[in-house]
């Protein structure tokens, strides 16, 4: 798709988002149910079932997937999805691009070996790497606008108020 084709696509939408912010404001949902013989979660991703557990550095198998590595493939999802967005967007010719995302955690945390050791990630390192001809000031505005609108990253970024709750069946 080229970059008239994605306004064409997206104006309507915008267009209305601009007269009625409400039709905007959109709630994803995720759901999951306890396996009763793992200490697993099963995710229903709507095109799947993805089963969670333990990460082996925790106890776990290694046999599904990990929350930690989900996380950060969602982040690559984003920030992959938002770039090329924006590219196309911004007519940044992209031959081929890559992303990559690291993190950093210490499972001491999580295992409550110690209360001093962070539980989450410590750091995370998202990266790009793009095979383009674009000068540079275009390459630089391709990051400025892909960190302000991947919705993973910036998610990770602010750390929105999460409320939690439990409640009896």
């Amino acid at each position: 798709m080229d970059a008239a084709g994605l306004r064409a696509l997206q104006a309507p939408i915008k267009e209305r988002y601009k007269t009625d912010p409400n039709a905007a404001v959109i709630t994803l949902k995720a759901h999951g149910t306890l396996d009763d013989s793992n200490i697993a979660c099963k995710i229903e991703t709507g095109r799947a079932l993805a089963v969670a557990g333990l990460h082996p550095a925790t106890g776990g198998s290694g046999l599904e997937l990990c929350s930690g590595d989900m996380l950060l493939e969602a982040l690559v999802a984003c920030a992959g999805v938002t770039l090329k967005a924006v590219a196309t967007a911004i007519d940044v010719p992209l031959k081929s691009a890559a992303v990559f995302a690291e993190g950093d955690l210490d499972f001491r945390g999580t295992l409550g070996v110690a209360r001093d050791a962070p539980v989450g990630f410590a750091q995370i390192r998202l990266r790009f790497d793009v095979d383009t001809d674009a000068p540079q000031e275009k390459l630089d505005q391709l990051l400025k606008l892909t960190e302000r609108y991947c919705v993973v990253y910036q998610t990770i970024r602010n750390g929105p108020p999460v409320n939690v709750s439990l409640s009896r069946n």
